[in-house]
């Protein structure tokens, strides 16, 4: 586990979408899968307009967890900067580039999870 014991996992997971943002990342979306998955609780899925923006996603992410002490998983995806994978066990965060996105279409793919709003409670 890369959270440290006794960390409330909404504070990383706040952390992490407030950092993606600030790296303007584009229809941030928070999927609960608690219910729908045995691998992760949340799915963060966002994208950058240009493999240079999906990187710098990753990095103030990265960094800015960090400074809470937690550490990913596993990253993968980060040299080509069309989709970044960064698996932090309780959530996975996935930051595509815009054409990555539309082709993959996880939010599809996982459309009967329930969607949070920024604040972490259930989206309309």
């Amino acid at each position: 586990m890369r959270i440290p014991e006794g960390t409330d996992i909404d504070r990383p997971l706040r952390v992490a979408v407030a950092a993606a943002l600030d790296r303007k990342a584009e229809d941030l979306e928070v999927l609960a899968l608690s219910e729908l998955s045995s691998f992760t609780d949340h799915f963060v899925i966002c994208h950058g307009n240009s493999a240079r923006q999906v990187q710098a996603i990753s990095d103030h992410v990265e960094e800015k967890l960090r400074e809470i002490r937690v550490r990913p998983g596993h990253i993968e995806g980060y040299a080509g900067g069309e989709w970044i994978l960064m698996d932090y066990v309780d959530f996975v965060i996935h930051i595509f580039s815009r054409e990555k996105r539309r082709f993959y279409r996880l939010e599809k793919l996982w459309s009967d999870a329930p969607r949070l709003s920024l604040d972490g409670k259930a989206a309309g």
